[in-house]
């Protein structure tokens, strides 16, 4: 037992909520402003490819990172026009952005690197690991804390950048407002619809930094598919959350921590395709303790009455 929960075993939690909780606290903003954002898995996958295609075309791992951010921004901005201006259902646009991501990777893979499945070269650079002083010399905490991508750490710093900002500015005063009452807040000169388009592109961003952990943070390489659900894992702790910041930290933390405890089963006789299991019942157990149905019913709301 002590070798199952070990001291690597909370490190590698670390990195694995990474993705999850960039990607939910995108979600998070897009639900504060009255859209349900079921595209994250989408916008993940496309962040994780175009941060590959960046380092290999550039060399550079920083510029992979802005190459990916800028590459979800392009399909975030898509999703935004069609929920925001066309008044297209933002749930239709979710799902049909997670297809054409997943069929667009794929097809891209192959016609830009001529290879089936995944894509790895040997040459490529991922993310730099940080050491942080002090912290780095303190017994277990250090082993666990010190030296992750910076990324990992961004995350961290975003969850109180974002709480801090949601419910202590007049910003996110006004962006609240937008979601929970656009009526009104346009009565008070609020720009609804800029605030829309500025929470989903903010989600944009954060998808692409998830990708860019998952492809150059975690595994230096991108495989077909290799979200494997994350996404849709980050929009249940979204939900979880109830689109607070440090609840999204929460969940993201739960389900970081089943993920890289089916990788750790994975070594010790266990079946694979068992192991792997376990995030997605955690998921679907977590689901059975989530009764408050006024967050799905409030988001619909604010997304009709904002039309």
């Amino acid at each position: 037992m002590d070798q199952l929960f070990d001291v690597s075993l909370f490190a590698s939690t670390l990195r694995m909520i990474t993705p999850i909780l960039l990607a939910a606290l995108g979600g998070a903003l897009c639900a504060r402003v009255g859209l349900f954002n079921v595209g994250l898995e989408g916008l993940i996958l496309i962040g994780a490819f175009s941060a590959i295609v960046g380092n290999h075309l550039t060399g550079s791992v920083w510029l992979a990172v802005l190459f990916a951010i800028v590459c979800v921004l392009v399909f975030s901005l898509l999703l935004a026009y069609m929920a925001i201006h066309l008044k297209a259902n933002v749930i239709v646009v979710g799902i049909s952005l997670n297809f054409l991501a997943l069929g667009l990777t794929t097809f891209s893979l192959r016609a830009i690197f001529d290879v089936k499945g995944a894509y790895y070269d040997k040459s490529m650079v991922g993310l730099p690991k940080w050491d942080i002083p002090l912290i780095k010399d303190i017994p277990w905490v250090g082993d666990v804390v010190s030296g992750h991508s910076p990324l990992v750490y961004l995350s961290i710093v975003l969850v109180a950048c974002l709480q801090y900002y949601l419910f202590k500015t007049v910003s996110g005063f006004r962006l609240l407002a937008a979601g929970q009452n656009p009526v009104a807040a346009r009565s008070l000169g609020i720009k609804v619809t800029h605030i829309q388009y500025g929470a989903v592109l903010m989600c944009g961003v954060l998808c692409g930094l998830a990708g860019a952990q998952l492809s150059l943070g975690q595994v230096t390489m991108f495989t077909e598919g290799m979200t494997a659900g994350r996404g849709f894992i980050a929009l249940v702790a979204t939900m979880l959350g109830q689109s607070n910041p440090l609840g999204v930290a929460g969940a993201s933390l739960l389900f970081g921590f089943m993920d890289a405890l089916s990788t750790r089963l994975q070594g010790y006789a266990l079946p694979v395709h068992f192991t792997m299991m376990l995030p997605y019942v955690v998921t679907i157990i977590a689901m059975f303790f989530f009764k408050d149905k006024s967050y799905l019913a409030e988001a619909r709301k604010a997304n009709e009455s904002s039309r």
